[in-house]
């Protein structure tokens, strides 16, 4: 697969399959395509050439909409609608999908319970509630179509480092009960390490390699990877 922008090549024949109901970390220094390849999963951008294959098929750019709503996906910055509340952030796919109130009122409370979340937490608004409790329920809006693929593209970042370590647990706790392939971009190699089955580690345009974190702990294929790894704080 190749893709470029502006007349530069980012990716120059790219080939890489991902495992399923797995959760691949991608790594690598900034500008090097990491949340490229998710806009490139999700349908966002298109290959220049060369094909995207989700749930084993081609993605099929003329129906996107029906792929999507099997795809959750979370950012940095949360994105929680300001003039919506807690409620209405998480179920927004749902109510437009036609979900019953109790189908919509029984996935809010699985997922809560999830992400431990109080359920007193669904009458507020975005700037009610903690930056912790805010990237919690950008998490579960992501998950409330039950996806069984999800995109997070530096998911975690936003909050404070102990806040972090909470949602970190949460997260694996979720991913325990509702297993699914799980595609997440971060900067922090350690997150990446202890959250991730699977990691692809990444210089710009290319993969340097993909394995456990076991293996690119104990044998990184070449001294880019081994520098990344030294960085670690």
């Amino acid at each position: 697969m190749h893709k470029g922008f502006a007349g530069q090549r980012l990716f120059e024949g790219i080939d890489l399959e991902l495992p399923r109901d797995r959760i691949t970390a991608l790594v690598g220094a900034s500008g090097c395509g990491k949340s490229t390849l998710l806009q490139l999963i999700n349908g966002l951008i298109r290959p220049d050439e060369g094909e995207v294959k989700v749930f084993g098929a081609a993605v099929d750019y003329a129906n996107l909409p029906a792929m999507r709503r099997r795809i959750g996906y979370a950012v940095q910055q949360i994105g929680l609608f300001p003039h919506l509340s807690v409620r209405d952030n998480v179920a927004i796919l749902a109510d437009r999908e036609g979900w019953s109130a109790e189908r919509v009122k029984a996935r809010i409370a699985r997922l809560f319970q999830m992400m431990d979340l109080d359920m007193a937490l669904l009458t507020r608004y975005p700037h009610e509630i903690s930056g912790g409790q805010a990237q919690r329920v950008g998490l579960c809006r992501a998950m409330m179509l039950e996806p069984p693929l999800l995109l997070l593209d530096e998911a975690f970042s936003a909050v404070d480092p102990i806040t972090r370590i909470e949602v970190h647990a949460q997260f694996q706790r979720m991913q325990q009960e509702e297993p699914r392939s799980v595609v997440m971009v971060t900067h922090d190699m350690n997150e990446a390490l202890s959250l991730s089955d699977h990691m692809v580690v990444m210089a710009p345009g290319v993969v340097l390699q993909a394995a456990s974190p076991d293996t690119i702990t104990t044998a990184p294929a070449d001294e880019r990877v081994a520098r990344l790894l030294e960085a670690r704080a």
